[in-house]
């Protein structure tokens, strides 16, 4: 499973860490949350972004950014991909399935952003990735609306209050 990215809502966090044997985490979740590092995670292993699951501003949140996908790159850029990685968010359906697609354009270049954004239909029917978020990191990635594109080919995961948590394998 080495090179696998999980997806999950922060419900199920405890138990996707302990069953994928990841040691590298990146959170999407509000500064006052109240959610704490878990244990088995060292903190040079955890990039926490500090961000609201909106996609325009909106008073008192905090609106994704281009800071926000630079590091979330530069983090899983370095990432050695020995141990599996594990993206949540609050519902594990928006911030999270976003950055998973960022990241998987970032990390397989050689995938057609389509052909990913597919596979993580197939993989979750309730991944919604917010689409700000994909926005940024198309721009950031230099995918000329290609990323943006795709998940709109994708459409809207069934509705839930809380995400299906899903594997995506980049090897």
């Amino acid at each position: 499973m080495t090179g696998a990215i999980h997806v999950c809502p922060l419900s199920r966090l405890d138990e996707t860490l302990q069953i994928s044997g990841a040691q590298t985490l990146v959170t999407l979740m509000k500064a006052d949350s109240g959610f704490e590092r878990p244990s088995g995670i060292k903190p040079h292993r955890h990039l926490w972004l500090t961000m609201s699951d909106i996609s325009a501003p909106l008073d008192g949140h905090l609106t994704p950014a281009e800071e926000h996908i630079r590091m979330l790159i530069d983090f899983v850029r370095v990432w050695d991909r020995s141990a599996p990685l594990v993206i949540h968010c609050y519902a594990g359906v928006s911030r999270s399935a976003a950055a998973a697609f960022a990241i998987m354009c970032a990390l397989a270049p050689d995938r057609s952003e389509s052909q990913l954004a597919q596979s993580m239909r197939e993989l979750s029917p309730t991944a919604t990735p917010n689409p700000l978020i994909v926005s940024l990191a198309d721009a950031y990635l230099a995918r000329q609306g290609r990323m943006v594109e795709a998940v709109l080919s994708i459409g809207r995961g069934v509705d839930c209050f809380e995400g299906v948590p899903f594997r995506f394998d980049l090897d």
